[in-house]
């Protein structure tokens, strides 16, 4: 399955929203709020980005001044820089790139999904531990 891509040249200035349902390269400038939900952003070593910046996932060889979230991974690549937050459950920042921000990697539903499994696994592994010899007894229980 080929997916689209559409690139933005390193002539192109845009200022203002920029919404899309395909991948999109950005060479140029682009300044104000940049929306690609389930689609790559990717900007080239010359583009410059001052925008809060929403995608599945942002590549970034260029410059981005402003927040980034990502559902899925921002990479910031050599030479890249971002000076912002990111939110993304991944992030990658490779050596040679420039970040000044703040990084939340927390993934949806993270909290609620480790409280399920341990409860039941708790107890079990409570009475194994009561079982192997210790110096003192460990209590179980109320």
């Amino acid at each position: 399955m080929e997916r689209d891509i559409v690139n933005i040249g390193k002539s192109v200035v845009i200022k203002g929203e920029l919404n899309g349902s395909e991948d999109l390269t950005v060479e140029g400038h682009v300044e104000g709020t940049i929306q690609l939900k389930d689609h790559v952003l990717t900007i080239g070593p010359n583009g410059k980005i001052k925008a809060s910046v929403f995608a599945k996932a942002v590549i970034v060889l260029g410059e981005v001044t402003g927040n980034v979230t990502a559902t899925d991974k921002v990479d910031i690549r050599d030479n890249g820089s971002v000076d912002g937050d990111i939110i993304s459950p991944r992030v990658a920042i490779a050596e040679g790139a420039h970040f000044r921000g703040s990084v939340d990697m927390q993934r949806k539903g993270a909290a609620a999904a480790p409280a399920g499994p341990p409860k039941p696994a708790a107890p079990q592994a409570a009475e194994k531990t009561q079982t192997q010899p210790q110096g003192t007894p460990q209590r179980v229980g109320a």
